[in-house]
């Protein structure tokens, strides 16, 4: 989840002026990443050889 803190850092390492949809845009990429963080934490994640073996399954 979001902090008003990590949502303060990003708007202060923004251009002096930029337009809504770019601060929208960093907005959902910050919040993409704590969401990612969050289920790395809970060990929702895919092991690299399990991902190789599936993709790998794709191609035969």
């Amino acid at each position: 989840m979001l902090t008003k803190e990590k949502v303060r850092e990003l708007v202060n390492h923004m251009p002096d002026t930029f337009s809504i949809d770019d601060l929208v845009e960093k907005v959902i990429l910050l919040q993409k990443i704590e969401q990612a963080k969050q289920q790395i934490k809970n060990g929702e994640f895919y092991e690299w050889d399990d991902v190789k073996k599936e993709m790998d399954s794709w191609f035969k």
